[in-house]
């Protein structure tokens, strides 16, 4: 018996020993669930088993204190060969708590394996033989073939997810020891088939996901672009704010030369009044000097007086209404722009809806489109299977009757043998030559059955097939059915919405036509305002009659003054009235100019 290799039999035993471990790895984590934690059993040992694979052949290096023997320097020349590995490396020197190179390089073994890289480092080291004889004997497992073919299965852990944890753990004190009892075959190990079946379709399923996963991306990036579209729109708004803001701003000086005026008629109307007091000081010392017949000269003094101030307390209360007029008009103003704001608002909103609502309706009729179109192919291919199903089962039908009379024909064959066999007794000599011609006729019928039969096998085969494609298709079928289903439903809100949208419109309509209707108001009352400063009142004493009806005016028909054009009405013609938000009661109205009136009293009444 020839002696083998002991180093190749290690070899053997490592390959076999990472085989199992990769296997029972890939098997367990799948009917585990995919996301592995660092407690999990058969994840350590193929960490250990790795180790020992790491380790064989490893050359022994010699340091200042012992010798040393570790696969931390292999591991670290992948960091030059392959760039992405820098990261790992990186990471794994700047841990705090390893303190020995084999701590280092369990740890970079665990990095690699949940970054998912680990066959392209090692491969990427196998490849370069000449750096790895630095390390290596050249019997090592990494230096023969052995090294690529457990590379090469370390590809089939990529679709297992790891969640480790290294920073905590005590990575310098673990015992490396391969635990046998895990690998040893049992009788309950019999659906490998089934598990293959089941990782192949969570295989499918992990493509679907990231399929998915781009597609999101994509969708993410189309809402990035929505939003930058939006915040344009907001610094439009802004914009416009900020001119709406300046309007307000030239308002409120137009306020303020009107108020400055205000002011400077207080000043005149003072100014008047001390003139008429000195006036009136200087006659009562005239009066005191010259005391003969000076008495209606007094009552003159004495009406005057009155009438000046009767003057002076109208020119009070004119100043008191127009004061109160402007405050009112300054806070209809502020309502008015308050309303336009919040209207523009709505507005921009509802318009952003109604983009919204017919981008998701286009949408929706380009999905009917290319569903409608996939339902008529399926249909069509639909027609074509049931006519391929048609001819097979006519082929079928000719077939088991091409069977009947070949099983006619060998029944009157072997009739015709028996028969033969009979007279052959009699006749051996001259019937031979007969008898074989009919042994070769029944080879070519039995040959011909053979393949009738196989015909008929590969028959039922595309049959089945055809069967199955023929129920994929029904069910996309019913998949297009609830798809319809679902978009009319979305046709049913769109319409909702449009109706929603159309009677806000409406209504903004109204609330615009009433705003006009304001705005010519308030246009018609500046408009007086500014008429009133050159207009002067008649005197009571020639104001005696009515202007419409022409009446003497009374206790029961008193006087109404119009402030705009000046003209005295009784308070029967005077009907007109106007309510106004600051006051509870509705202000008679000027039938001429249709200003504010203003009652008086009468110079008949006390």
């Amino acid at each position: 018996l020839a002696v083998k290799d002991p180093t190749a039999v290690e070899r053997a035993n490592l390959l076999n020993m990472a085989k199992l471990s990769i296997k029972g790895l890939i098997e367990s984590a799948l009917s585990f669930g995919r996301t592995l934690d660092s407690d999990y059993p058969p994840l350590q040992q193929f960490f250990v088993v790795m180790e020992h694979c790491l380790k064989h052949g490893l050359k022994v290096r010699k340091s200042f204190l012992s010798y040393n023997k570790t696969i931390w320097g292999p591991l670290e020349l992948v960091e030059k060969l392959y760039p992405e590995a820098e990261e790992i490396a990186a990471s794994v020197r700047d841990l705090p708590g390893l303190k020995t190179p084999l701590g280092r390089a369990r740890a970079w073994l665990r990095l690699a394996l949940m970054q998912k890289k680990m066959a392209d480092y090692l491969r990427c080291l196998i490849i370069q033989r000449d750096l790895l004889s630095e390390f290596y004997e050249y019997h090592a497992l990494m230096m023969e073939e052995e090294g690529a073919v457990i590379v090469g299965l370390l590809v089939g852990l990529n679709v297992i997810d790891a969640n480790l944890c290294v920073k905590g753990e005590d990575l310098d004190s673990q015992v490396g020891v391969i635990d046998f009892s895990v690998y040893l075959k049992s009788d309950d190990d019999t659906g490998g088939k089934e598990r293959n079946v089941q990782i192949a379709a969570i295989l499918d399923q992990k493509n679907y996901v990231e399929e998915l996963n781009r597609q999101l991306n994509s969708t993410v990036s189309s809402l990035h672009a929505r939003v930058d579209s939006l915040e344009k729109s907001n610094t439009k708004l802004i914009e416009e704010l900020a001119i709406a803001k300046n309007n307000i701003i030239k308002l409120q000086e137009e306020n303020h030369q009107l108020r400055s005026e205000n002011t400077l008629i207080l000043m005149k109307t003072q100014h008047h009044l001390e003139v008429s007091k000195v006036d009136v000081e200087a006659e009562l010392q005239t009066y005191k000097h010259s005391r003969q017949g000076l008495d209606e000269m007094y009552t003159e003094a004495r009406r005057q007086l009155r009438e000046e101030a009767q003057l002076r307390q109208d020119m009070e209360n004119e100043l008191v209404v127009q004061v109160s007029m402007k405050h009112e008009i300054e806070l209809a103003m502020k309502l008015l722009e308050k309303d336009i704001h919040e209207k523009q608002d709505t507005l921009i909103g509802l318009r952003q809806q109604l983009e919204e609502v017919k981008a998701i309706n286009v949408e929706m009729y380009q999905k009917l489109q290319v569903s409608e179109d996939a339902m008529k192919e399926k249909n069509e291919i639909i027609s074509r299977l049931e006519d391929k199903t048609n001819q097979i089962n006519a082929t079928m039908k000719q077939l088991e009757q091409r069977l009947q009379q070949a099983e006619k024909a060998q029944m009157e064959a072997e009739a015709e043998d028996e028969k033969l066999k009979q007279e052959c007794v009699n006749k051996s000599e001259s019937l031979q030559n007969e008898f074989s011609q009919k042994e070769k006729q029944l080879l070519q019928l039995e040959t011909d059955l053979k393949i009738e039969k196989e015909w008929r096998q590969t028959l039922e085969d595309d049959l089945q097939k055809e069967k199955e494609t023929v129920s994929h298709l029904r069910t996309e079928t019913q998949e297009i059915v609830t798809l319809k289903k679902e978009f009319l439903k979305l046709q049913e809100k769109n319409k909702q919405l449009k109706s929603t949208c159309e009677d806000q419109e409406a209504a903004l309509q109204e609330l615009a036509s009433k705003l006009s209707e304001s705005k010519l108001k308030i246009e018609d009352i500046k408009e007086a305002n500014k008429a009133l400063q050159g207009q002067v009142w008649l005197k009571d004493k020639e104001a005696t009659h009515c202007k419409l009806c022409e009446k003497e005016f009374s206790l029961s028909k008193r006087k109404h003054h119009c402030r705009n054009c000046g003209e005295i009405f009784c308070n029967a013609c005077s009907d007109n009235e106007l309510p106004l938000p600051s006051s509870p009661k509705p202000v008679r109205v000027c039938d001429s100019c249709h200003a504010i009136l203003i009652q008086r009293c009468s110079s008949n009444v006390p």
